[in-house]
């Protein structure tokens, strides 16, 4: 269940991580997130943004991947 104090992944800053909650968006989107492992109740972390925030370096799984600004909207987490 999302609740308020639930956050888009690419709303957090550079070293700041959380709890993956739910995807949202486009269900081609959302299978493409899952098979990269953003699972629900999995640890996830901003490493860094290139310059005008998109892409973002995202760790997940200890893997690192690099996801545009519009597909990180879709991951919702509890930041923490």
């Amino acid at each position: 269940m999302i609740k308020p104090y639930d956050i888009a992944l690419s709303d957090l800053a550079a070293g700041a991580g959380g709890t993956v909650v739910t995807l949202e968006g486009d269900p081609e989107l959302r299978v493409r997130l899952l098979e990269f492992g953003f699972c629900p109740e999995t640890r996830v972390r901003v490493v860094r943004r290139a310059p005008f925030g998109c892409p973002l370096e995202v760790e997940v799984g200890g893997s690192r991947f690099s996801l545009r600004a519009e597909a990180a909207s879709s991951v919702r987490i509890r930041h923490g």
